[in-house]
């Protein structure tokens, strides 16, 4: 439990913060031409750099970046009150009791003993509050691709409708293997149809990402560690090539391999 003198400092923290926005929102040029549409792309920016951050696992640049995060609350919260629309204060009455009304098993009689039986609950709950037909309705059309596949694919769970075990999802991501691999062949000189080839591509990156899931692997996550370690290796080999007073256009595959296995060592 956080004692009243803790309580009590952040409280105090928070309120400077708020009349810092106002007066940022009253004297300064920048802040007082801002609006929410104005917000929207740098939010998203800060929230990429929150990732990058959080991926990096570097505490002071995650609290930088959720400060920043915090900002952009506030900003909005403001603009909202300015407009008449909404305050800090119905934002955050709001989301409590949001959280209120998600965790019956905390503020009401609902049973829930496990993780899942608890993700049910939210899904159930939050369907009925924003009056969806469907329960896919709250995905939002925006998300990139691999991070919507986890969603549709975590909010049907919600439901039941799932596979039962791992082995069986493993399956399908071998059966969809195989139809790629014999219908896409590269090997093979045949022609490929692009449409069909992309929807068949797709089907096996969706049955990855299920089996993912399955075995707790964020895709997301798990697919970007990737990248950074690829740009870490791809640009020590561009850095010795640079020393050896070669260009990477101008050697070959092999000479390439010799400091890309290097780079592997690092």
């Amino acid at each position: 439990m956080t004692n009243l003198s803790t309580r009590a400092q952040q409280l105090a923290a928070f309120d400077r913060l708020l009349t810092i926005m106002d007066e940022l929102r009253a004297q300064c040029p920048w802040d007082k031409k801002q609006t929410t549409e104005s917000l929207r792309h740098l939010t998203i920016e800060e929230t990429f750099e929150l990732s990058d951050a959080i991926l990096e696992g570097n505490p002071d640049e995650i609290k930088k970046e959720l400060g920043d995060i915090l900002l952009h609350i506030v900003f909005y919260a403001k603009i909202g009150s300015e407009e008449g629309n909404f305050d800090i204060k119905t934002l955050i009455d709001s989301l409590c009791e949001k959280l209120i009304r998600r965790h019956p098993h905390i503020y009401g009689d609902t049973q829930a003993d496990d993780e899942e039986a608890v993700k049910q609950n939210w899904e159930k709950i939050k369907l009925k509050e924003k009056g969806n037909t469907s329960v896919l309705g709250g995905v939002p059309r925006s998300l990139p691709a691999l991070i919507k596949s986890m969603r549709i694919q975590e909010k049907a769970r919600g439901v039941g409708f799932d596979w039962e075990e791992k082995s069986q999802v493993w399956e399908k991501v071998e059966e969809e293997m195989q139809e790629f691999k014999e219908e896409f062949n590269a090997a093979n000189g045949l022609d490929v149809d692009q449409e069909k080839a992309t929807g068949e591509f797709g089907d096996l990156l969706f049955s990855l990402i299920n089996y993912a899931r399955f075995i707790d692997i964020n895709p997301e996550e798990a697919l970007e560690r990737t990248n950074l370690k690829f740009i870490k290796r791809f640009q020590y080999l561009e850095n010795a090539a640079r020393n050896s007073g070669r260009s990477l256009a101008d050697m070959t595959l092999a000479e390439m391999d010799v400091f890309w296995n290097e780079a592997k060592k690092q």
